[in-house]
């Protein structure tokens, strides 16, 4: 995960099953549901919908299934009692209607799903396991052609041999079901059913599985176990076997049989079952199978554990409660000897513990654990001693822990594993403890780089699970010398591992320690700052959790040991800049005492080849040199101890920051130089401790990744604190000026952090420069053009305390002038609007210019107040800078408007909207109590504005401001236009809501009239006739208004059926010319539309043939198509019949041009009707 902020969505936490009544009440629809009636369409998707709704309540509480339990016999009855009917009816007459398969399907999925929910073993005591029962089901599960035959049925198949399962624990003999001639043949009949299922890969195999192993069980099974096992040997032996899935059934019956089944059973078969498993080992179609080889485990483990006695241990037990105390069961057991078959059986478990597969790992340590609890005390510690020798494995070649082979992974975890279980059952003698907890210790940090990745995740959550089974079962005495080791060791883990649930563990072992043996320094007091919730998220746990830890002297050393060996050398650069940020924050606590270590250490990363260390130990340095800014008060103690840090960057060689994928490494440089350069490094030049910062710096300026260029001019602005680089700057400007796209990025970033005050006389170049690359006839690229805008107010800022005497009234107006030309960059690409990123920085730029200005002169004596704001902010300007954020704020983009509706709420908190002076007034905004009716809540507010929803019912009000309005329209018109349906369905019904509520005409409680809308779209479009994409969301936003029958009164007055006339002529002009299909179709429908008003229909039907015989055969079809379903929805006062029949008839889009064009003209002629 490369972000630096975890985000984790935690489950909720819930004291009682919340959601009952709903679950009742879905249950209850689908349970009254008739199964032998086919659900209809309609149907069929709410009962899907009720399932989904069904599966989110299991799905909320999966966590927390025991919630349920309550409730189980009152939910799950119902549902069983339905399905044993249906299963009745089923049998007492297969002639009948058959029952629905899909609501039977459902009915078993419900059931499945309490069973996913809670688990088969709690679920299956509410099933019927009558005696009686067994003939239901098992002839229901019987029938020939019957619902559980069928694909698709597989829950079920498996609710059915589940309820088998129960039904044959009752000991009961199966044999009373037999007739006197067939004895034995409901015993059969399980089997063969359950066979049946047994090679199939769902559910229905582990239930198969579960009734026959249930079946060899039962003392009227006679020898069906012992053919089983040799049909199992034969199958397994088969070498033209290839069946997994079979093989994996049977392994579960294996299982379940030496798990659960009689001693004597198990014996007899022992030679078999052990044969079985060494067939398996040599068989490698099948031994690939992870399951098959978890399988494996299983049955050898169980098999063992048969070979044992209960208990043969003499073992003292320490049991550590809550409270500290420690109570010792001791129990002597006469020693025995162990089956030769007990050493062979482990050693094939000691290989399944380095198996690849977590699954089988896990099973193997298991069954170690409770083979080894049953061992001789000798024998037992012999077992301990060859899991402690897995750990020597690989690292005998291996330098240091992150040398091992990637394989090493594996064998780690399954020997962590294997500790712990055998920690959780006290099986470790104190003899073995310190060796425990030192390679546990090492694990705690196993994280081996691969590729693009790391493994070892799963070794450290294993060895956490270790060191949390010690706290529970080891002596308090014995964990005395360890405990300060421990403490620190989790403590870092908690804190500084990568992966959350790496960090929760640790924090687990961590307080079980804490609470069990009350041992770990400051434990309380550590454990609160480091729990569950704290170490969660990763920022967190490093920067505030971390610190917090660090108060305590015996954490704090080694927590910045652990940043320096660990967290700063991470392959994930994430971790990487979070660690060091840690350990300026920790090294805080103690400056004098930390940060010479820290920068030794920090140090050595420099000689290695590895660019992880470089990076890591360049950003280290960073942040110990902002540690002494911010500690460090004296100027000169400041100075000499930032010089400490500086000097290192000497040893960065020049190849590092230029050579490809080593980004990482030259913008950490140039932070290192940003955060530790000094005036005496720069006054001492090619004498400096680093006399390569200037080049490291012009690496950084002139590369290709805009982080490093950032960096770069950060570094810069610097320097041009300390000192006058003006001849440097002058250079770099030259140079860069003629680069390619990404050097003059670069530049524009440098121009705007640099601090003008010092290179004044760069001033006017700088300012030249920006303006030039953001003019229309510049080829600047769009992140060029963006970095100019952002540079302008920046530079602004920057002089600001000498603004009059430094910048020119008539260049501030040139910089305003080109961010309100900004305000209108579309510009697309690939991308999509890319254009957005200049809009957006011009929106910001313009404001905090307005916001400078004012700031500045309104500190001016009132009399040469005004006239200054005059000539810096014209108010012209002002009110342009005002209408061309609303219009941002009425954009299609939501972030776009996001960012103009925090804008235009700014601008309503400058001091010139609240200005009493004389002539004040001409820079207030317009409309301010409107502005403040709308948006009432100040800056809060601003934050609703990329709501769709929320704005534009209210926006459009903003009409009523007649000197905004043109800008305001032309924002709304683009959002009309937009192709997104989250801003285009609230606009479109926002602006229809308005339009019909204003009057007709100018009345004098109205600022704003239908006839001025109409009016004022129609100017929009005559100044942009040549522009597609202002001319089609014109004419989308008249469609929408014809549509919405908001017009039909324009033709009443005498100026709007002018108008109406107007939009008839824009819409037609050069209609045979233009190519563009979009506007050809909503110039089609806006002539459709018109035709319903009768005032004009006659006249100007004709028009409706340039669109019915045009030369684009899909503007042919898409005008038939409009035009007949604008007929059935629309009163044209004529029999329309004849013209529904030819528009439905015609070929518009095949038929040749004769054909189209009198069908055509015979459509004109039916609507202008019968000649007077």
């Amino acid at each position: 995960m490369s972000v630096a902020v975890e985000s984790i969505q935690e489950s909720k936490v819930y004291a009682t099953f919340v959601r009952l009544g709903d679950l009742k009440k879905w249950q209850d629809e689908r349970l009254s549901l008739d199964l032998y009636t086919e659900p209809t369409d309609a149907e069929s998707v709410a009962e899907a919908y009720t399932s989904q709704k069904i599966t989110a309540v299991f799905s909320e509480y999966l966590e927390q299934p025991y919630l349920l339990d309550p409730y189980l016999e009152e939910l799950v009855t119902p549902v069983v009692e339905v399905l044993k009917s249906h299963m009745k009816r089923a049998l007492e007459d297969e002639s009948k209607k058959p029952a629905s398969f899909v609501r039977v399907l459902r009915l078993a999925e419900l059931l499945y799903q309490y069973v996913k929910f809670r688990g088969y073993k709690t679920i299956i005591r509410f099933f019927p396991h009558e005696i009686g029962d067994l003939s239901i089901v098992l002839q229901y599960a019987q029938l020939p052609h019957g619902m559980a035959d069928r694909g698709g049925q597989w829950a079920l198949r498996y609710i059915l041999l589940l309820w088998l399962y129960i039904i044959c624990i009752i000991p009961f003999d199966l044999a009373q079901f037999d007739e006197v001639d067939e004895i034995g043949k409901t015993a059969s009949s399980l089997q063969a059913l359950a066979k049946k299922y047994l090679g199939m890969a769902g559910l229905e195999r582990t239930a198969a599985a579960l009734l026959l192993s249930r079946l060899f069980m039962r003392k009227d099974g006679g020898s069906g176990f012992h053919d089983f096992v040799q049909s199992s040997r034969h199958f397994f032996e088969d070498e033209q076997s290839n069946d997994v899935m079979r093989g994996m059934g049977t392994l579960q019956i294996l299982c379940e049989v030496a798990k659960s089944g009689s001693a004597e059973e198990v014996q007899t078969e022992l030679e078999e079952l052990l044969n079985i498993a060494k067939i398996l080992s040599e068989d490698k179609a099948l031994f690939i199978n992870t399951f098959v080889r978890k399988y494996r485990s299983k049955l050898i483990s169980r098999i063992c554990l048969r070979l044992l006695p209960g208990r043969t241990t003499a073992r003292h037990r320490d049991v550590r409660t809550l409270t500290g105390e420690s109570s010792t069961e001791s129990v002597d057991y006469d020693e025995f000897d162990v089956p030769n078959e007990v050493d062979e059986i482990l050693e094939r478990l000691l290989e399944s513990l380095q198996d690849r597969d977590t699954i089988v790992r896990w099973s193997a340590a298991k069954g170690i654990a409770r083979i080894a609890e049953r061992l001789p005390k000798d024998f037992a510690d012999q077992v301990l001693e060859t899991i402690l020798a897995l750990f020597e494995i690989h690292s005998v070649a291996a330098g240091t822990l992150y040398d091992l082979p990637a394989v090493a992974e594996g064998t780690w975890h399954g020997a962590c594993l294997a500790c712990a279980e055998l920690a959780r059952r006290s099986l470790v003698e104190p003899q073995f403890l310190s060796r425990l907890i030192e390679w546990s210790s090492k694990a705690l940090y196993f994280d081996l780089r691969k590729g693009a990745h790391s493994i070892g995740s799963n070794v450290r959550d294993a060895a956490a699970y270790v060191l949390w089974a010690l706290a529970r079962t080891q002596n308090k005495g014995a964990l005395v010398p360890h405990a300060e080791n421990l403490a620190q060791r989790l403590a870092a883990v908690a804190l500084f591992d990568r992966e959350v649930h790496i960090r929760r563990a640790a924090s687990a072992a961590f307080q079980e320690h804490v609470g069990r043996t009350s041992l770990f320094p400051h434990g309380i007091d550590v454990l609160g700052k480091t729990d569950f919730y704290a170490v969660s998220i990763r920022k967190h746990a490093f920067l505030i959790a971390a610190p917090e830890v660090a108060l305590h002297e015996e954490y704090r050393r080694f927590l910045v040991d652990h940043i320096l060996n660990i967290a700063i050398r991470h392959w994930d650069v994430t971790m990487r800049e979070l660690g060091a940020q840690s350990l300026r924050l920790i090294c805080l606590r103690d400056l004098d005492g930390l940060t010479p270590i820290a920068i030794e250490k920090t140090a050595h990363l420099f000689d290695s080849v590895d660019s992880t260390d470089t990076h890591g130990g360049l950003v280290a340095l960073c942040e110990i040199a902002i540690a002494f800014k911010e500690a460090i008060e004296e100027p000169f103690l400041l100075e000499q101890r930032l010089r400490t840090v500086f000097k290192y960057l000497n040893r960065i060689p020049e190849k590092s920051l230029t050579a490809s994928r080593y980004e990482l490494v030259a913008a950490a440089a140039c932070r290192l130089v940003a955060n530790s350069i000094t005036l005496a490094e720069i006054e001492l030049g090619s004498k400096s401790s680093s006399p390569n910062w200037k080049k490291v710096v012009e690496i950084g300026l002139k590369h290709r990744n805009a982080t490093v260029q950032q960096a770069a001019a950060d570094a810069m602005a610097q320097i041009s604190n300390f000192a006058n680089s003006s001849q440097d700057l002058s250079r770099l400007i030259s140079e860069m000026s003629k680069g390619t796209p990404l050097i003059q990025q670069s530049l524009a970033r440098l121009m705007g952090v640099v601090n003008w005050n010092v290179h004044a006389s760069m001033l006017p170049n700088a300012t030249a420069y920006l303006l030039d690359r953001v003019r229309n006839a510049s080829k600047a690229d769009i992140e060029t053009r963006r970095s100019c805008f952002q540079a302008m107010p920046k530079i602004l800022e920057c002089v600001s305390p000498r603004l009059e005497s430094t910048v020119s009234s008539a260049v501030v107006n040139d910089i305003l002038d080109t961010l309100l030309g900004g305000l209108d960059d579309y510009t697309t690409d690939e991308r999509g609007d890319v254009g957005s990123w200049v809009r957006v920085a011009c929106i910001q730029g313009a404001v905090s210019i307005a916001q400078l200005l004012c700031r500045i002169l309104v500190l001016e004596p009132q009399s040469a107040f005004i006239p200054q704001l005059m000539a810096y902010l014209p108010p012209t300007k002002f009110h342009a800078l005002v209408a061309g954020v609303l219009k941002q704020g009425m954009e299609r983009l939501d972030n776009v408007r996001q960012e103009a509706g925090a804008t235009v709420l700014k601008l309503m908190e400058l001091p010139v909207n609240h200005e009493t002076a004389n002539g004040a007034e001409e820079w207030r905004i317009h409309g301010t109590e409107l502005l403040y009716e709308l948006f009432p809540n100040s800056l809060e507010e601003g934050n609703h504005w990329n709501d769709a929803n929320w704005l534009f019912p209210r926006a459009m009000r903003l009409l009523e401001i007649r000197e905004y309005r043109d800008r305001v329209l032309a924002g709304i018109v683009m959002s009309v236009g937009s192709k997104t349906d989250s801003t285009q369905r609230p606009v479109a019904a926002s602006l229809v809501k308005f339009a019909q509520g204003l009057p007709l005409a100018h009345t004098s409680s109205n600022p704003y009239c239908l006839l001025q809308l109409i009016l004022d779209l129609i100017h929009y479009i005559k100044g942009n006739m040549s522009a597609n994409a202002v001319i089609i969301p014109v004419f989308q936003t008249f469609v929408l208004l014809f549509e919405g029958d908001v017009v039909r009164q324009l033709p009443s007055e005498a100026a709007g059926a002018q108008s109406i006339q107007t939009i008839l002529d824009l819409t037609t002009r050069n209609i045979d010319k233009i190519k563009n299909v979009q506007r050809i179709h909503e110039s089609m429908k806006i002539v459709t539309n018109l035709l319903t008003f009768e005032e004009i229909r006659n006249e100007k039907a004709a028009l409706l043939f340039s669109f019915l015989a045009h030369r684009f055969p899909r503007v042919r079809a898409m005008t038939a198509e409009y035009f007949y379903v604008l007929l059935q929805s629309s009163d044209f006062g004529i029999d329309t019949e004849s013209l529904e029949e030819i528009l439905l008839d015609t070929e518009w889009s095949t038929e040749d041009d004769a054909v189209v064009q009198a069908k055509a003209k015979e459509v004109v002629e039916i609507i202008k009707g019968p000649p007077a």
